[in-house]
């Protein structure tokens, strides 16, 4: 099934964070949401993308936005992950990979290898996907995110 195009209701999701904690979609209802999916913790492309995503977050909350990211690591991972690059956002495990099936986040790669995708979602503040980034730069993530985040405000 392919992807639909934004706006469409955010898929919804029951996943555990780096401190055992289960969050939902709906924890976030009546804010922002940056939610993001990456392959693996502690990776080249990953670590650069969470620390955009990180050196942006005083930003984005400004603007009433939350980030989350979501891997198929498992809760200690997440947590050394969180703790060597001092990230200052929710790391949620999806070790099934069912939010990134419902999301689409999860597919061929490179060499027809399945895996996680690099793809986030803008999710506004009634649970409904704004925007969708399909391929991401991780090096400039963080900034592109506050100035979508900025234009789908106004």
């Amino acid at each position: 099934m392919a992807q639909q195009q934004p706006p469409y209701p955010a898929p919804d999701f029951s996943l555990v964070d780096s401190d055992g904690e289960r969050r939902k979609l709906s924890d976030y209802h009546g804010s922002w949401l940056v939610l993001y999916f990456y392959p693996e913790d502690d990776t080249p492309g990953c670590t650069i993308e969470a620390c955009s995503l990180r050196d942006s977050r005083d930003e984005l909350a400004k603007l009433g936005a939350s980030i989350v990211g979501i891997s198929r690591d498992d809760p200690s991972s997440h947590e050394k992950f969180k703790q060597k690059h001092s990230l200052n956002f929710t790391l949620l495990c999806d070790p099934d990979i069912a939010a990134h099936k419902a999301y689409h986040a999860w597919g061929k790669k490179m060499f027809g290898h399945e895996g996680a995708l690099r793809k986030t979602f803008l999710i506004d503040p009634s649970g409904t996907v704004q925007k969708v980034y399909g391929r991401v730069n991780v090096v400039d993530h963080g900034p592109r995110v506050i100035a979508d985040l900025k234009a789908l405000q106004t």
